[in-house]
């Protein structure tokens, strides 16, 4: 199972599930290959935009536990190492282990890792979770960001983590947050309140993805119930804001861009006549009042990180 970062994070993120999202595992929810040479940038991309996020958060975690105590970090379902490397940064006493299915962006952890001069504290570990999970070893804090979604039995996989905490260890898990907002409700064209319509279709198809994962167990998300059910202890709950506003640097609107397609392509025949014509305009580079112009693009979203600790 990987685990990616989207243009956005949550919805039940990313930040990341499916149609317009660089979701989890190797296909689409169609069936179809992703494409990772094309993606990873893309993650990494997205990962960086939030980048202060991600910051704001891993210094946060430093005051649940002390950065000294902190020997050994995973970062389950890492994707192209991104937050591993900020991860590192926060614990300068970690060696920080990038874990994911998909050996192309483990190389690019790697690389990043060695730019940055982290080369000697950040490793990679393949691993399919969750049948995996057991030889990930043992860790000090484990942050899994929006990638326990992808297993079917959130609360089985929750007590494997549990497994891997040393005593008074802490789980980092980033679910849920708010959608992606990126264009103001009346846009100029086709009927308001076009991305509210995206989030109804989004979770419809984030159930389906849920329902159709081996051994999927249908409970509430109710993490802190999970955390104790797998015998840890809550240890708090923050949310990270992610906000970029008009006028955006082009690297957002290129995400908002790959947003917008990856929805299109996932979530396209869902959506009315009215909606698919706006979409596609909003995609097209020709029309004036495309993602590709617009001055009123912009970038808003939130990471909720739920922490709990063992022992």
């Amino acid at each position: 199972m990987t685990q990616h970062r989207a243009p956005h994070a949550p919805h039940a993120h990313d930040h990341d599930h499916g149609p317009g999202h660089a979701h989890h595992g190797h296909t689409h929810g169609d069936g179809t290959e992703l494409d990772w040479g094309r993606l990873a940038p893309l993650l990494e991309n997205q990962a960086e935009v939030a980048g202060t996020a991600y910051r704001e958060a891993a210094a946060w975690l430093g005051t649940l536990v002390p950065a000294a105590g902190v020997r050994r970090l995973l970062d389950v379902g890492s994707g192209p190492g991104v937050i591993t490397t900020v991860l590192a940064e926060a614990f300068p006493y970690a060696e920080a282990v990038a874990v994911d299915g998909t050996p192309e962006l483990l190389e690019r952890a790697r690389a990043r890792a060695e730019a940055q001069g982290l080369a000697a504290r950040v490793s990679t570990l393949r691993a399919e979770l969750p049948e995996e999970t057991g030889s990930l070893g043992e860790a000090d804090l484990l942050w899994a960001g929006n990638s326990l979604h992808h297993i079917g039995d959130q609360g089985a996989a929750l007590a494997d983590f549990a497994k891997l905490l040393r005593p008074g260890g802490l789980i980092a898990l980033v679910e849920g947050g708010l959608a992606p907002r990126h264009l103001p409700r009346d846009i100029g064209m086709g009927r308001p309140g076009l991305e509210a319509r995206f989030d109804a279709e989004h979770a419809h198809w984030f159930a389906r993805m849920r329902a159709e994962l081996p051994g999927a167990v249908s409970e509430p998300d109710d993490w802190r119930a999970l955390f104790t059910a797998a015998g840890l202890t809550p240890a708090g709950t923050r949310t990270f804001l992610v906000d970029v506003p008009a006028p955006v640097p082009q690297v957002v609107r290129e995400l908002a861009v790959s947003h917008f397609g990856r929805l299109r392509e996932g979530l396209g025949e869902h959506l009315d006549a009215e909606d698919r014509t706006t979409l596609d305009r909003l995609l097209d580079p020709a029309d004036p009042h495309s993602l590709h112009h617009r001055t009123d693009l912009f970038h808003l979203t939130a990471h909720t990180v739920h922490t709990a600790r063992k022992g």
